[in-house]
């Protein structure tokens, strides 16, 4: 019996994210094979909940042999704990994955420094200046971004690595062959020409019930990092589910803070205010939490060392806000926390100095 079939077939008895594997791989002896062969003996150990047995009762190992052709019809690796690309990160955790499906590259697995990098779906233009800066800068510096590819800020710390020509890795809540969202496949194709890996415990041909897939897929994320940064995030959403994860296995929590008047930010906020997250303002603050000497200021247009001195304060503000891509005046407003009348006096001052432009719909964005 090929042993791939044992691990996939423990995997599916004990179900993916499963609390016990870490247990039940101990109680077998690190050998998925004994698992199987203790489970079909009959014996009944307390984590062999009703609907495991079931799923051990209807399934042989034997018949997974299609899932493995499907794989290597789609050209993805599986890995497994006694597979030298298994990630090392992942060893001791007591959820372990029993399975990981993997396109693109496994090298980037093991031996890189790696960095969580999350946050909201519907991010606001400071969220994702932010994101993107701390992720390029973190990739730049030979950092492996690791996110989910979602929408939002996933995304945009994962098009940041590719950007700077580095691996990263993204963890999928959906099967293997299909990529979520179908708006991120190009994203993905980008990821693993790079050196990057698209990786998921679901098989190509997923069909079971997608309700926690991406909940469960959120440890993983927080496992593989060493450090978690929170780049932009609600009180109530995903992210603060993979700040648990991280806060569960001892990862250190980082978080931007953000504006007292945005939702947006009302998650980062209150992590920082709970003591929860460490200020994160520039990649520097990343390095030092692991460990690693400070190089570069993250933020390439500083407002106090770029902005005209005789700037208006409301001016140095909303330069502050302003990425490369043009921002509308009510998400200024919303970012600066300034009224629209000294938003659009800014505008005229920040224009005539040359540090901003104007773009459609009264949007503005900083000068390059």
């Amino acid at each position: 019996m090929n042993d791939v079939y044992n691990w996939m077939w423990m995997a599916e008895v004990l179900g993916c994210g499963s609390p016990y594997s870490g247990e039940a791989l101990a109680w077998a002896g690190g050998d998925a094979g004994g698992f199987c062969r203790r489970i079909l003996a009959g014996e009944r150990p307390h984590f062999l909940t009703r609907g495991a047995r079931e799923r051990a009762a209807a399934l042989a190992p034997d018949d997974l042999a299609p899932r493995l052709a499907d794989c290597r019809r789609l050209g993805a690796a599986v890995l497994t704990p006694d597979d030298p690309d298994y990630p090392e990160r992942f060893r001791d955790l007591p959820d372990l994955p029993l399975v990981l499906y993997v396109t693109g590259s496994t090298a980037c697995l093991n031996g890189g420094q790696y960095v969580a990098m999350v946050g909201t779906r519907r991010p606001t233009p400071y969220g994702r200046r932010a994101c993107r800066e701390l992720s390029l800068s973190l990739a730049e510096q030979g950092t492996v971004i690791v996110s989910g590819m979602a929408d939002g800020l996933d995304g945009v710390a994962q098009a940041a690595a590719v950007e700077a020509g580095a691996p990263t890795v993204a963890f999928l809540g959906t099967g293997i062959d299909k990529t979520y969202p179908a708006a991120n496949a190009g994203l993905r194709a980008e990821i693993e020409r790079t050196g990057g890996a698209v990786v998921s415990e679901y098989p190509p041909g997923f069909a079971g019930k997608m309700q926690g897939t991406f909940l469960a897929r959120n440890r993983l994320i927080a496992a593989l990092g060493e450090v978690l940064c929170v780049a932009e995030a609600s009180l109530r959403s995903g992210t603060m589910n993979t700040v648990g994860h991280a806060e569960r296995y001892g990862r250190p929590v980082m978080a931007v803070p953000g504006s007292i008047f945005s939702r947006a930010s009302a998650g980062t906020n209150a992590l920082l205010q709970a003591g929860r997250a460490a200020v994160l303002c520039t990649a520097d603050d990343v390095r030092r939490t692991l460990g690693l000497a400070p190089e570069e200021n993250l933020w390439q247009n500083d407002p106090e060392e770029t902005a005209d001195p005789g700037l208006s304060a409301g001016a140095r503000q909303v330069l502050a806000v302003l990425g490369p891509d043009p921002m509308y005046l009510q998400d200024i407003c919303r970012a600066s926390g300034l009224p629209a009348s000294q938003v659009l006096a800014a505008y005229t001052e920040l224009e005539l100095a040359g540090m901003a432009v104007p773009g459609p719909g009264r949007s503005l964005a900083a000068a390059r």
